[in-house]
């Protein structure tokens, strides 16, 4: 009885470890963590498959020209420097919002201002678009069809984009 109930505890363990995965890669790891303050709760890419994700309204905290090279399939635009928060007029206070940008920083940020406005909901995409394409999720570009360019931010943040299926365009 008592090695059933250790390997019981061993398989429910290993479950919820894989679901959360933070990051692939954990040198990126330390620096989100190092980045962010966590004012924003995260949800980690591991934890969000299609159906989850549809839970969500996703908003995109990058730079026009960011967004416009790739986003996340359903993703609105909302931007960093001046947030266009009309992507969120007519979306009830309640509703779950998902915000990411090329690491979390940008995406926090912007987490932070929905939360003054009334938002309840509000989650950091952990390690955001780099770490959704590190695990291999789509994408897509302006037109919606998928692609593989993912806008980096600048060269020196495009180190934190590993997956070799992917080219970084800056």
């Amino acid at each position: 009885m008592k090695q059933i109930i250790l390997f019981l505890a061993f398989v429910i363990g290993s479950t919820v470890t894989a679901q959360n995965v933070r990051s692939t890669n954990p040198t990126f790891e330390k620096r989100i963590d190092w980045l962010l303050s966590e004012s924003v709760p995260f949800k980690y890419v591991s934890q969000l498959n299609d159906e989850l994700l549809k839970e969500f309204v996703v908003l995109d905290a990058r730079e026009k020209e960011e967004y416009d090279i790739s986003h996340i399939e359903g993703a609105r635009y909302i931007g960093y420097d001046h947030p266009e928060f009309s992507s969120v007029f007519n979306v009830d206070k309640d509703t779950p919002l998902l915000v990411y940008c090329s690491i979390g920083y940008r995406s926090e940020k912007v987490g932070e201002k929905l939360r003054k406005q009334g938002f309840k909901n509000v989650y950091n995409l952990y390690g955001s678009i780099f770490e959704w394409v590190n695990q291999g999720k789509p994408i897509v570009d302006s037109n919606g069809e998928k692609t593989t360019n993912i806008h980096t931010y600048n060269k020196k943040w495009s180190k934190w984009m590993t997956n070799p299926d992917y080219q970084k365009t800056y």
